[in-house]
């Protein structure tokens, strides 16, 4: 089923997550990061952070955890068994800390398709902000909707 194109522009309910050091130094671990910075306090704040700085590509589980994250999909009718995450970019703008509130909302900005629609992609866009409302970053996620082609009739099949 084709993802009805009048979609683009609808926001997703801002999401908050926590930012705790056990949280960071779990991802960083999970991530190889080897950088101490990212797991040792003294170690971050000897390389002048007030406290553990987040990792790269940790900002994009913050809408992750956010309850029913995939919500969004089922709300516009997209089985969730057909999604693949395609693409990931961020765009960095403050360094986010063990000790902040960081938040996100999400834009659907483009829903476009591929090799006869048995491809649709949906663009989104989102911002991250700390609990002052700074932007901590700007990132863009492409989902990969992947639709079986139709079956053969048995005519087609008896060629």
């Amino acid at each position: 089923m084709a993802i009805d194109r009048s979609v683009i522009g609808r926001e997703t309910a801002r999401a908050s997550l926590p930012i705790t050091r056990s949280r960071l130094r779990n991802f960083a671990t999970a991530t190889g990061q080897s950088d101490p910075v990212y797991t040792d306090l003294d170690a971050a704040k000897q390389a002048g952070h007030p406290d553990l700085p987040v990792p790269p590509t940790f900002l994009f589980g913050v809408s992750a955890e956010a309850p029913d994250s995939l919500g969004f999909l089922e709300s516009i009718g997209v089985d969730l068994r057909s999604v693949l995450h395609g693409e990931q970019q961020f765009s960095y703008r403050e360094v986010a800390h063990a000790g902040d509130e960081l938040s996100v909302v999400s834009r659907i900005s483009d829903v476009y398709e591929k090799r006869g629609g048995l491809l649709e992609f949906l663009v989104q866009d989102s911002v991250v902000t700390n609990q002052h409302d700074t932007v901590v970053a700007e990132m863009r996620s492409v989902l990969v909707v992947q639709h079986r082609a139709p079956a053969a009739t048995t005519e087609e099949n008896a060629r």
